[in-house]
């Protein structure tokens, strides 16, 4: 699943192995991650996305491996104002406005002083906000407060942003305004790390990750997925990328207790997919 060799990419993780309450979440990962893309980290809920994310960010102990982000160490105070986190739990404060609370996020990051303002008006625009820019966050909608939580992580200008969920209980019309908004960011350069348990949102990433119990089914565009599977849609392929994963464990079961089996397919990647 490394792909693009002599291109530093927005993200590499390699050999991560994650221990959390005495049990293995990842095994150990290896992956790079494109920079100016949407990149959908995709699988169902306890997979290990948000503590993959949460090594990204550098806020995860981690037993063994390296991440790197932008090429620096994750977590490196460097990175403090290149990435943005944003997380499944409100990030904002609900007695301070929306404006209160960008003015000090820009701060968090070390925002000029006198640039301040204009980059609580960017952020705030950025969402469509402006109108309620002075409304305190716990007056908000549901959908409202996740996009200040978005605007606090878009703070700063990051060169990436990790979103945990970002769009899970919203109505189609915010969902479909969301993704809008993180397309432009990638057209501006902005590598998009989102994910969701919600497989139809694959339709809407430049790059897509399968992850099952820590571990990479697939990784690279829907097309080179589909493909590779035959499946119709990312559900289906998710599941077929499921029982080949089964069934390779069944085959090492069985290769360990001396009964001959037949040799399974690594997991599907981007190069795997072209060939």
């Amino acid at each position: 699943m490394v792909k693009n060799e002599g291109v530093v990419p927005a993200i590499r993780v390699r050999d991560l192995r994650v221990i959390r309450g005495g049990r293995t979440v990842i095994p150990g990962l290896t992956l790079d991650i494109p920079r100016g893309q949407v990149v959908g980290l995709l699988g169902p809920s306890g997979c290990g996305k948000t503590t993959l994310m949460r090594c990204v960010v550098g806020v995860q102990k981690i037993a063994s491996g390296d991440v790197r982000v932008l090429d620096l160490p994750a977590g490196g105070p460097e990175l403090r104002h290149r990435v943005g986190y944003l997380t499944q739990a409100p990030s904002v404060y609900g007695d301070l406005t929306i404006e209160e609370n960008l003015r000090y996020f820009a701060a968090v990051v070390g925002t000029p002083r006198k640039a301040v303002g204009d980059e609580v008006a960017r952020v705030v625009d950025l969402v469509s906000l402006a109108d309620h820019a002075g409304s305190r966050v716990d007056t908000l909608s549901g959908g409202q407060r996740s996009r200040v939580s978005l605007a606090a992580a878009l703070v700063g200008t990051p060169e990436v942003l990790v979103l945990d969920e970002p769009t899970v209980g919203l109505d189609p019309v915010l969902r479909r305004d969301l993704w809008d908004i993180f397309h432009r960011l990638a057209e501006g350069g902005v590598t998009l790390l989102i994910s969701s348990h919600v497989m139809d949102e694959a339709v809407r990433c430049d790059h897509i990750l399968l992850m099952r119990a820590g571990l990479m089914l697939a990784d690279g565009t829907l097309a080179e997925v589909l493909g590779a599977t035959g499946a119709k849609d990312a559900e289906q392929a998710f599941l077929t990328l499921v029982d080949r994963a089964n069934a390779a464990a069944a085959a090492a079961g069985a290769a360990s207790a001396g009964t001959p089996a037949d040799h399974v397919p690594d997991p599907v990647s981007s190069k795997e997919a072209t060939r």
